[in-house]
């Protein structure tokens, strides 16, 4: 409402500049009158219009504009204040050098402040430039944790509100894993390109490619490099890759781990509980099978080598935790009847 209301606000400004034109005079045929009303208020819908198909806006860029061009500004004032003796009043050349000395000044500014915005931080009234825009942490991404595809299935959850940061080595690599000439691993990269675009397109997630090559990147690996980059952005690492993981952890810098997270959202079974779990093969025991729950945790059925293909009560008898995920060890639950899978 409060931005229908400016609109509507801003058309009728548009509307009395007009009317303003038209008492001053406008010289020319009788339906310039007309032309001047209409011009204008078309004029007026089109930035509306502009305004409404950007909705995503940037205010870290916006605010580098206008600052820059500020400075760039004040800038031109103090330095022609300086150059204005050395041309005569009447000299033809004072407008061309003060514009050129006042466009070189707002584009160099300006640039500063967009090149700049991610390592410092300007607070000023409303506005401030930090490195973490949304949340408490930025959250850098790898390969392993786009390809993954588990990653996208949790912002969906709202559990994620952090900015994520895909670092531009990384989206070429995912490029390159696209391109490969190995069928599997072309596959691999065209699901991680989905998935990304997936994740752009997330309106309750902000998502960011940070293209920056830092000083330290060179020489370095993709591992390295997002180290690095973690530790500049003080972020955090989202990863499925163990050696990644290793090797942060080295550098004293926070990870969060694909394997660990679903691991730790499984289902918790204790000793005595009761639970139906089809069985799908013969184990490495004698009298065992094995089974998976939904979310894949593997079930070793004491009892159950024979059974195979039927979905049998069962009760834990212990459990495993291993890097791999979680292991639950079960015998069949003779008091309760046994039903064949369809």
């Amino acid at each position: 409402m409060p931005l229908l209301i400016l609109r509507v606000f801003f058309i009728c400004v548009a509307a009395g500049i007009a009317t303003q034109l038209l008492r001053i005079g406008v010289d020319g045929p009788p339906y310039t009158p007309y032309l001047v009303i209409f011009g204008t208020v078309l004029l007026s819908l089109g930035i509306i219009a502009i305004d409404i198909f950007t909705p995503r806006k940037q205010i870290e860029v916006i605010s580098a504009i206008y600052f820059g061009s500020l400075v760039g500004f004040l800038l031109t004032y103090v330095l022609w204040v300086a150059l204005e003796p050395l041309f005569p009043e009447t000299s033809r050349y004072t407008a061309p050098v003060q514009l050129l000395l006042a466009a070189t000044l707002c584009y160099g500014c300006t640039s500063l402040l967009l090149q700049t915005k991610d390592d410092f931080r300007f607070i000023i009234p409303y506005v401030e430039f930090s490195r973490d825009l949304k949340g408490v942490r930025p959250l850098v991404l790898d390969t392993s944790a786009i390809i993954d595809g588990r990653l996208a299935e949790l912002t969906e959850t709202n559990i994620i509100e952090s900015q994520l940061i895909m670092p531009g080595f990384v989206l070429a690599e995912l490029q390159a894993i696209a391109d490969s000439s190995d069928r599997l691993r072309r596959a691999r990269g065209r699901r991680g390109l989905d998935i990304l675009n997936k994740l752009r397109n997330q309106p309750r997630i902000e998502f960011q490619i940070y293209e920056r090559d830092l000083p330290e990147f060179a020489g370095q690996p993709v591992d390295m490099k997002l180290v690095i980059l973690a530790k500049h952005l003080e972020g955090k690492l989202i990863t499925g890759d163990f050696n990644l993981n290793k090797v942060a952890k080295v550098h004293n810098v926070q990870v969060i781990n694909l394997n660990e997270v679903a691991a730790a959202l499984r289902p918790q079974f204790l000793p005595g509980e009761a639970f139906e779990v089809r069985v799908v093969k013969a184990g490495e025991g004698p009298e065992q099978g094995i089974g998976y729950l939904d979310d894949g945790t593997m079930v070793v059925i004491e009892g159950g080598r024979h059974r195979i293909n039927a979905t049998l009560p069962v009760v834990v008898t212990s459990t495993l935790q291993t890097q791999a995920g979680r292991m639950l060890f079960a015998r069949v639950d003779e008091s309760s009847s046994v039903r064949s899978s369809s």
